[in-house]
């Protein structure tokens, strides 16, 4: 009789603590699904395509969510068409052909909730910066201009009065906007000018500027801001490269590593992880993504001599990296395909199974 007590007792009590174990587990893997996100950017209705991600990082279809707006039908020549927020509840998505913007809701595994389109605040938006219910979008129909919007706790989107803002001039031929690590600091960059924008956020979300910097490096395309605040900025101008900036605190851009050469054509996009240990571009013209060291200081190094660390299989037209950083992610339009690469603990990417047969005329990545 004592056994048999003893022995429920300890049953019961490794049930217990296997519950005690189990329950963090569950909170923590009920959270949106790991996924990656492309535009189908059709005049006939635009559309968000989820990709699910697996353990090895490999990707499969997982739906479509019409976001109420139209593509433009071609090429957006830009970064952040499509973006989730940092806690991974909200995703925007530019509708080119229909001068409006999306928000949705990401629900527990890979669905999408439309929460609400609104008009951009100017013509031909391409891309979107949120950051702690602050959306900006960047519109490059002639005039350009940024517009800034509030998004309330549950979505909704409500154009700020007087949000507007000039770039540089009014035909600037603009990539990307996004936000600096702080929230303070908008940047926009602008091909045709070979500039730089940034602009401090002021009262209710108001911009101030535009403050404008001549690009370290021509041709000034897509970025991304590490968590130390290091800028990379890809340039697709000759010879192919990116620059990598210091975000100081009155919003000004302070050149550390100029114009680092890659050998490769028409760097367009730029990724860094999680860490901000790395960062890479792609290289529309050759196919290839090369990669960077980026240390403390701010400065980028070649993490390979010839500026290629991976191949495509293609021309690639945008990139994200998974929220992990264990992923890289490549929008190849050409092959209608998704390239995939496991990011090593040295930088250097591991090729994964492209998604291949992707719908034609993708525009826009993201991935968490």
């Amino acid at each position: 009789m004592l056994n048999r007590a003893l022995r429920g007792t300890v049953a019961a009590v490794v049930f217990l603590a296997w519950v005690a174990l189990s329950a963090p587990a569950a909170l923590a893997s009920s959270g949106p699904g790991a996924a990656v996100y492309a535009l189908s950017n059709s005049p006939a209705g635009n559309e968000v395509l989820v990709y699910a991600r697996s353990e090895d990082g490999t990707l499969e279809p997982a739906g479509s969510f019409a976001t109420g707006g139209a593509g433009s039908g071609a090429g957006l020549g830009s970064q952040g068409a499509v973006i989730v927020s940092e806690d991974h509840r909200w995703l925007f998505a530019v509708n080119a052909g229909s001068d409006s913007v999306s928000s949705f809701r990401i629900r527990q595994g890979h669905e999408l909730e439309l929460v609400g389109t609104v008009r951009s605040g100017g013509s031909m938006p391409t891309s979107v910066a949120y950051r702690r219910g602050l959306l900006y979008v960047l519109n490059a129909g002639v005039p350009n201009n940024l517009t800034g919007f509030a998004v309330a706790g549950d979505g909704t989107m409500r154009e700020i009065p007087g949000s507007t803002r000039p770039l540089s001039a009014g035909s600037t031929s603009p990539a990307q906007v996004g936000f600096d690590r702080t929230g303070r600091t908008v940047i926009v960059t602008e091909r045709a000018t070979n500039r730089i924008d940034t602009y401090r956020v002021g009262r209710q979300g108001r911009l101030e500027g535009p403050r404008v910097h001549r690009s370290a490096g021509p041709t000034p395309f897509g970025f991304a801001v590490s968590k130390r605040n290091t800028l990379l900025v890809s340039e697709a101008g000759d010879g192919g490269g990116a620059s990598s900036y210091r975000v100081r605190a009155d919003g000004s851009l302070q050149p550390v590593s100029s114009n680092v050469m890659t050998g490769q054509r028409a760097a367009c996009w730029a990724v860094v992880t999680g860490d901000g240990r790395f960062g890479y571009v792609t290289n529309a013209g050759t196919g290839n993504v090369s990669g960077f060291r980026l240390r403390r200081d701010g400065s980028a190094r070649l993490l390979d001599a010839d500026g290629v660390t991976a191949q495509t299989g293609g021309n690639p037209t945008d990139v994200a990296v998974s929220r992990d950083s264990r992923f890289l992610y490549a929008l190849v339009t050409a092959t209608n395909s998704i390239a995939v690469f496991a990011i090593g603990a040295d930088g250097s990417l591991d090729p994964r199974p492209a998604l291949t047969r992707t719908p034609a005329g993708l525009a826009g990545l993201a991935a968490i």
